[in-house]
């Protein structure tokens, strides 16, 4: 049989170390409380940015290359001239 006393040493430790976690992650949450409107702003941008890029128009890769004059060999990804 244990001894209470040492049951008793164990659970205080734990519970001391629990609340050291609990103190770390209000602190935490309390630093990405202040950060999250910073990253909301960021998020907008980027939303307005890839909005941007979505309304101008593109030409499609095979277009482009013959508008280029070039043509991909297929293997070693490298350009040449097209036949």
């Amino acid at each position: 049989m244990k001894d209470i006393h040492e049951v008793l040493r164990l659970k205080q430790a734990r519970y001391a170390q629990l609340a050291k976690q609990i103190e770390m992650l209000q602190q935490a949450a309390e630093k990405l409380r202040e950060v999250a409107p910073l990253l909301a702003e960021i998020d907008d941008d980027d939303a307005a940015v890839l909005s941007e890029v979505d309304e101008q128009p593109s030409m499609p890769a095979k277009t482009a290359a013959a508008a280029a004059g070039a043509a991909c060999d297929g293997v070693s990804g490298r350009l040449t001239s097209a036949a």
